[in-house]
């Protein structure tokens, strides 16, 4: 999945966890907003660039342990919600998880 594609990814995921949590009308409340602009920043830093996995299938942890935990819980939330939401980036997110792992199987 390209860095644009997972930066969509996590954009779609963060406003439905925030326009459902914490009932926003237009764009996002503060906290996931930072979230937002951390997780951008964490993509454009990553260390596989075009090979970049998924995230949770990825062996380098790059989040601050906090950020990761609440990355999580936006995930948790918004993961079974974004096939209907946004079907084409639940599906490109899909093939790049099962990508990796088929990778982690062979080596």
């Amino acid at each position: 999945m390209s860095l644009e594609t997972e930066k969509k990814t996590i954009a779609a995921m963060i406003r439905i966890y925030c326009k459902d949590l914490h009932k926003t009308e237009e764009g996002l409340c503060s906290k996931c907003s930072d979230l937002l602009d951390y997780a951008s920043k964490r993509i454009d830093h990553c260390p596989f660039k075009v090979n970049k996995p998924a995230c949770n299938t990825c062996t380098v942890h790059c989040y601050a342990k906090d950020k990761r935990a609440r990355v999580k819980q936006v995930m948790r939330y918004s993961g079974p919600r974004m096939p209907l939401r946004h079907p084409y980036l639940s599906v490109m997110h899909l093939m790049s998880t099962w990508k990796n792992k088929k990778k982690k199987v062979r080596n």
